[in-house]
């Protein structure tokens, strides 16, 4: 699976609430990125949104990288705030792989107790 670049207008609409809006962040060709989203569909649709409403935003420039905060790829943002507890404080924005340090290590994906907590607290 590749990730491919599309502009999405919309978003995931969960259980009667007002609309979450779910987006992928990445560079073309991220490895990390074909992995995340399988998962991350099943952890939308859990929370009773509609996994195609995921947006998927193409980042391709180092410009782009510090006009959007990207902190790397993939980034997953509900809301339009980072899944990551403290991302909004972080300022190395770039093209680059992200890596997630949690108390399990880290990793190339953001835990899913992260994506779990932040659809919930964007449905509350």
């Amino acid at each position: 699976m590749v990730c491919r670049p599309r502009w999405r207008a919309g978003s995931v609409t969960t259980g009667g609430a007002a609309a979450i809006r779910v987006e992928v962040l990445y560079f073309e060709g991220c490895p990390s990125c074909a992995k995340l989203l399988p998962r991350l569909r099943e952890l939308v649709s859990e929370a009773g949104g509609d996994p195609e409403g995921i947006e998927m935003r193409i980042v391709d420039s180092v410009g782009e990288a510090e006009e959007h905060h990207f902190l790397g790829s993939p980034t997953v943002r509900v809301n339009g705030r980072d899944v990551e507890p403290g991302a909004g404080g972080r300022g190395d924005f770039g093209l680059k792989c992200r890596v997630y340090r949690s108390v399990s290590g880290q990793a190339a994906l953001p835990p899913e107790a992260w994506i779990r907590e932040a659809l919930a607290d964007a449905r509350s």
